[in-house]
């Protein structure tokens, strides 16, 4: 994203779509190509104020990408500008592809300004929203758009009777900075101190009527008296955990993260950035106007948050002239609220959860200090930075190529594989005053080893350094089963039997509770190197990620395919 006031950035991402029915990629014949012209950086006028962003293909936020269930994805990213970039697919599984998955210096080195890499991936036992991103620095501020995954032709929902929706309407949610982003965190690296926030929470890019010089571009959706429509929620906002309400209107979720739940009718969302939630809605009330809001929730104590109000509109097309009736929202630190939402979510169908566990995890997840280098000019007067860690080590990117790339050609030096498989100090994570001693993380590129196959328990725990936080976690290349959350301390000895092993929700993103932990389980079944990371820009930019190394299983379809050919260098 460029500043209005002293530079322009040239950015162009170019998306070729191939979709192809029960194809594979390899199988490019009779495919039906769509192509998506570079667009030159395009001015935006956003809260009175002009200045250029980055986009794909001039559109803000991107263009939609559709396709069924089994089709195959051949993505063709250029970039003209100059910062380096990478697209994530976030939430696809890439069974085997993991050099499309996009994490910048993890599955590949990034897209340097005048080169281009072509994604290629298959959508295989995925219905529902996901979404695409930028994974590098913070463009995906920006850069980002909805990726809609419906049934194969003659397969029905699971929902509405098996009728489709009468209309589907993608809403993406966002944050506004009235500057470059890339400068933004630039400062906040320098210093040691926490990023600005955000000017603005969007929907469809646009932040509404409550914003200044916003009301004339307010996102509008035109509704029928009626009608039923499906409601796909993206949060893409980079650190704002947002609750969600529609005026006078029931929503009743039936899938999360591209994954189909259990109807869960309620009047407020709790959508953490990452996360997706497919709602049905039927138009049943007055013809009028009716606000859809969203504000953040904000669970950490005394932090700074953008504590504004984003708004869109829809409109039966009634002819009054009175303002759109408004929801009422939780206040910003309703963890009661947020807490019913996540735990009332039920997995369509009973979980293919194998009986036993292979490996059994507890990594804690929060913030920290560390000291800063000479060469650093940190504002705080200790002379230390804020961190961020799992399991007390604060994860370093490497710079010279991924780690995917070393993993596959046996290169040393990059990575180490001692990722610890519970906390190095066991202490009251959740404790009011945690000892000074434990604030200091440890630096490094540590993965953690799964042998092909291997059944997954890993319990995230959140701590009270600093300050406790709702963490929302992802996990690329999986989708797992949330068998239980609470909070406090994760005790084995009594939590366990509060695991629904029933039908648990599938996710790839889970909110772990602030001042608790959530339990999630997978099957190791996708071999590859797969970050798992907040989803609070800020948080992972601070080291709050490690990776899974997967190793192969038998065989071919047990084996990382081997790197494409345009496999960016470093």
């Amino acid at each position: 994203m460029a500043g209005s006031s002293s530079s322009s950035i040239s950015f162009y991402l170019s998306l070729l779509l191939l979709s192809m029915l029960a194809l594979l990629c390899s199988q490019l014949t009779a495919a039906k190509e769509q192509y998506h012209e570079f667009i030159q950086e395009a001015p935006v006028r956003r809260l009175c104020r002009r200045h250029n962003i980055m986009t794909v293909n001039g559109q803000f936020p991107g263009p939609t990408v559709e396709m069924s269930e089994g089709d195959c994805v051949v993505a063709k990213v250029s970039n003209r500008g100059r910062y380096n970039v990478t697209v994530h697919w976030h939430g696809v599984r890439q069974m085997r592809t993991g050099w499309s998955d996009g994490p910048e210096y993890v599955t590949q080195c990034p897209i340097r300004p005048g080169q281009s890499y072509t994604y290629r991936f298959t959508v295989q036992g995925q219905e529902g929203t996901l979404w695409w991103h930028a994974h590098s620095s913070w463009l995906r501020a920006t850069v980002y758009g909805a990726l809609l995954i419906r049934p194969r032709a003659g397969v029905p929902y699971p929902f509405n009777a098996g009728k489709p929706p009468a209309r589907e309407i993608p809403i993406l949610l966002g944050e506004w900075w009235n500057t470059n982003i890339v400068d933004v965190i630039r400062a906040a690296t320098r210093t040691g101190a926490a990023p600005n926030n955000s000017d603005a929470i969007t929907v469809n890019g646009q932040p509404g009527d409550l914003y200044k010089c916003s009301s004339k571009d307010t996102t509008t959706f035109p509704v029928k008296s009626g009608e039923t429509n499906l409601l796909r929620f993206i949060n893409a906002a980079l650190n704002t955990e947002l609750f969600v309400s529609l005026a006078g209107h029931t929503m009743t979720v039936i899938g999360a993260d591209a994954s189909y739940t259990k109807p869960y009718a309620t009047s407020v969302l709790m959508i953490a950035p990452g996360q997706t939630t497919d709602v049905l809605v039927t138009f049943d009330q007055a013809p009028a106007r009716y606000y859809l809001a969203a504000r953040a929730y904000a669970s950490a104590q005394g932090v700074p948050f953008d504590n504004t109000t984003t708004t869109a509109i829809f409109d039966y097309g009634a002819t009054s002239s009175s303002s759109p009736a408004m929801p009422t929202l939780p206040a910003y630190n309703d963890t009661a609220t947020a807490t019913t939402f996540t735990t009332s979510l039920r997995g369509l169908c009973k979980a293919e959860l194998p009986s036993h566990v292979d490996e059994n995890l507890l990594f804690t997840v929060g913030v920290g200090l560390l000291n800063c280098s000479r060469s650093q000019n940190c504002s705080s007067p200790s002379n230390t930075r804020l961190a961020a860690s799992m399991n007390n080590v604060s994860f370093v990117l490497p710079s010279t190529v991924s780690i995917l790339q070393a993993y596959y050609h046996g290169a040393p030096g990059v990575f180490t594989t001692d990722f610890p498989a519970n906390p190095p100090v066991q202490f009251d994570y959740t404790a009011q005053n945690v000892s000074r001693a434990l604030w200091q993380p440890v630096p490094g590129t540590k993965v953690y080893k799964l042998k092909y196959g291997s059944v997954v328990q890993l319990v995230l725990q959140g701590t009270n350094i600093l300050a406790a936080e709702n963490h929302p976690i992802h996990l690329h290349g999986y989708d797992f089963y949330i068998v239980a959350e609470g909070f406090g301390n994760f005790n084995a000895a009594t939590d366990t039997a509060k695991f629904n092993l029933d039908d648990p929700p599938m996710r790839n993103t889970v909110a772990v509770p602030v001042n608790g932990w959530a339990a999630i389980r997978f099957v190791a079944n996708n071999p590859g190197v797969w970050l798992m990371h907040c989803h609070l820009d800020v948080h992972i930019t601070w080291g709050l990620a490690m990776a899974f190394l997967v190793e192969d299983g038998v065989g071919e379809l047990e084996s990382l395919e081997a790197p494409p050919p345009d496999l960016p260098l470093c």
